[in-house]
């Protein structure tokens, strides 16, 4: 066979490949895309003849076994020795001895909580330790409307909010807490601590800015961490140095694009029992255009004169505050939590805060104790003005009287927080953990004498890659808890077992080291 031989048969080949090709169903499509592809960008099309083949021989490869060829099978004892050898991490930290003793020591009460109560070793103490400021989990009304609620509405709601879980009770209870303090909306979350934790993460995101407190409580660090946002701390209600953050983040900000930009702090402090200066917070607000999120979850239903929380107090407008957190439990001696603002920061948090979209809502017995709660705070003020009176009491029992410690917390806070003296702390050189275990001392002192109180107790404060707050610390305090339960000379009979067992303990103590200062 001749050259000329030769193309007539791959002529003919290539028009029969040609004329087979053109009987399959879409193939002048791709004819046509062939032809303008390789007229217009002819690498492109041997791009993608490359891809073809690669793609072919992919498919038409063998097999290959996808376990090392170097894998070494054990046998069934081996593997049984491995088992019994690992030793696995604990999930959490094994307790000190400080912390066993504690817990041998623990009261456990028996029956209903009260202003007094039995203990299991039969004793009966005054109670000073838990947040029923207005001896409401005594009062017979509430006791008569959660019966009737419960008989009406049943256990829980089975459900989640927005779907057959919410209730008309839900809605009173939001209707109601709206318009006590005076804002456009507010939505009620079924756990309080979930409430600031959700609330956070609900509108500060990625790339955002959050200037918070470095004192700002658990729940409120948990909301920052999961909020994965830039967190910025200033000092303990210190509106200067907050001045002095905020002017750093505007600046450094100043050429970037704009992001969201939060204050974060508390009404009243969890763990150090102080108030913040609102007013000159919301100047600092509006003078460096940031929103505001107010944590009142010991503020609400304590502060002002009918209980309605900081603004109240110190004559503030809710509407200044963007986003105002509060809790249902304690003072209200109900369960949840709420936020209130405005009608879109209300909505918003209908479907993007996780802890109100993907939980069951708050059972209606709860909702129609805080309810009833806060109409009784709202209608009688006297009652707040009784736990004030015994407030008073229990104070001048203690801080002018006592050589070793000093009340540390706001004037109105039911929670009494008693810290050892600074020049005490400082001259005896005094650790946090030295101070624990006196404070406890305290405590067990105090519960000989028939007074149960208790003390701060609070987790790590920062994420362990926050180098730079990892090194503050909160000094150890005792709480005291305020109850219109006693009258105001049970409170400062108590206030004297208080003193005198703090005075007992400090004295046992060796006398060279933790004896007062003396008056120069």
């Amino acid at each position: 066979m001749d050259l000329q031989d030769a193309q007539q048969f791959l002529a003919r080949c290539v028009n029969d490949i040609t004329t087979t090709f053109q009987k399959v169903p879409g193939s002048a499509i791709l004819i046509r895309y062939i032809q303008s592809s390789y007229q217009h960008d002819p690498v492109r099309s041997a791009i993608e003849l490359i891809l073809v083949i690669f793609f072919v021989r992919y498919l038409l490869a063998p097999s290959y076994p996808t376990h090392n060829g170097n894998f070494v099978k054990l046998t069934e004892e081996e593997i049984d020795d491995l088992v019994e050898e690992w030793i696995p991490e604990p999930i959490v930290a094994p307790q000190t001895p400080f912390e066993e003793a504690e817990s041998d020591k623990l009261p456990v009460i028996v029956g209903p909580t009260g202003p007094r109560v039995k203990l299991q070793n039969g004793r009966t103490v005054i109670n000073l330790a838990s947040y029923n400021f207005y001896n409401f989990v005594s009062n017979e009304i509430i006791k008569e409307k959660a019966i009737q609620t419960l008989r009406t509405y049943g256990v829980g709601p089975c459900g989640p909010p927005q779907f057959y879980g919410t209730q008309d009770v839900h809605m009173k209870t939001e209707a109601e807490i709206a318009t006590c303090l005076g804002t456009q909306g507010c939505i009620v979350y079924a756990q309080a601590f979930s409430t600031i934790s959700s609330v956070i993460p609900a509108f500060c995101k990625r790339g955002d800015t959050i200037v918070a407190d470095r004192a700002v409580n658990y729940a409120i660090r948990k909301g920052l961490q999961i909020s994965r946002s830039t967190i910025r701390y200033y000092e303990h209600n210190n509106m200067e140095d907050l001045e002095r953050v905020l002017q750093k983040v505007v600046k450094e900000q100043a050429k970037k694009p704009l992001t969201r930009r939060f204050i974060v702090t508390e009404g009243l402090s969890e763990i150090i029992g102080d108030c913040v200066d609102l007013p000159k917070l919301i100047e600092l607000k509006l003078r460096y255009k940031f929103r505001l999120m107010l944590d009142e979850t010991w503020s609400f239903g304590v502060v002002g004169r009918t209980g309605r929380g900081l603004t109240e107090s110190q004559n503030v407008d809710a509407s200044q505050i963007d986003m105002l957190i509060g809790s249902l439990a304690g003072p209200l001696c109900a369960g949840g939590g709420f936020c209130a603002g405005s009608t879109d920061v209300v909505e918003h948090q209908r479907i993007s805060a996780a802890s109100y979209t993907f939980s069951a809502a708050l059972p209606a017995i709860l909702a129609t104790t805080a309810t009833e709660t806060l109409n009784m705070l709202q209608t009688n003020p006297e009652i707040l003005s009784q736990c004030r009176e015994n407030i008073k009491a229990m104070r001048a029992q203690l801080d002018p009287r006592s050589d070793w410690v000093q009340c540390a917390s706001y004037i109105d806070n039911p929670i009494v927080f008693l810290v050892i003296k600074p020049d005490i702390v400082n001259s005896r050189r005094l650790g946090v953990e030295e101070q624990d275990r006196i404070l406890q001392e305290c405590i067990d002192e105090s519960m000989t004498s028939g007074v149960l109180i208790t003390r701060t107790k609070t987790m790590p404060l920062s994420p362990r890659n926050n180098s730079k707050d990892s090194d503050w610390k909160i000094q150890p305090a005792l709480k005291v808890c305020i109850t219109t339960g006693l009258t105001k000379k049970e409170t400062e009979k108590a206030g004297v077992v208080i003193r005198h067992a703090i005075t007992k303990v400090m004295t046992k103590k060796n006398s060279s080291r933790l004896s007062p200062p003396a008056v120069l």
